[in-house]
């Protein structure tokens, strides 16, 4: 279905093009809605809320961005205001995660508990640095390197430039880096 008139259909009550939306989209926003709060339940929760709102403000999109721009930044929203509500600060999926798509820890090396065990450690206090960043650098840093947005889709999110984004991720990266060099 077209973007264009599946938002006709919505704006109209089509049910089924809900369905349809929330279809298209579920598993998305639950995974992006994961990334900051780090809670499947509430990252399932949090999904939920975020179709009742597209559901409920339908009316009131103006296609001044793309129906899944505005879906992404009413999830960002909605996951930051369950941050700072419940003041739960886990932005982030563990390093053993971050690196589990690039490397292959099924190795016998990685199968050993030492290793394990620090595997685990060493995804704490790399959790602990993204925590640590601030808010605007964390929100970029998670969009673009957990959620695998452009720097384009990133900027539309979050109601920034590019240049800014390019700038926000960069300095995240900085002050990981910077943090990873104290720890060593």
């Amino acid at each position: 279905m077209q973007t264009d008139d599946l938002i006709v259909k919505l704006k109209s009550g089509d049910n089924s093009a809900f369905a349809f939306l929330v279809d298209e989209y579920r598993k998305n926003i639950t995974t992006l809605c994961y990334g900051f709060v780090r809670n499947q339940e509430d990252a399932e929760d949090i999904t939920q809320e975020v179709f009742i709102e597209v559901y409920r403000s339908i009316n009131n999109f103006r296609s001044e961005s793309s129906l899944s721009t505005w879906i992404y930044r009413i999830a960002v929203s909605r996951s930051l205001n369950h941050i700072k509500k419940n003041k739960f600060k886990n932005l982030i999926t563990t390093l053993e995660s971050v690196f589990s798509s690039a490397k292959n820890y099924n190795t016998p090396e990685a199968d050993i508990p030492d290793i394990k065990i620090e595997n685990k450690e060493k995804a704490k206090e790399f959790q602990k640095i993204i925590d640590s960043l601030p808010e605007n650098q964390r929100i970029a840093f998670v969009l673009n390197k957990y959620d695998d947005l452009s720097y384009n889709q990133t900027a539309e999110v979050m109601g920034v430039s590019i240049s800014a984004v390019e700038s926000l991720i960069h300095r995240a990266k900085n002050n990981i880096k910077k943090q990873l060099v104290k720890k060593q």
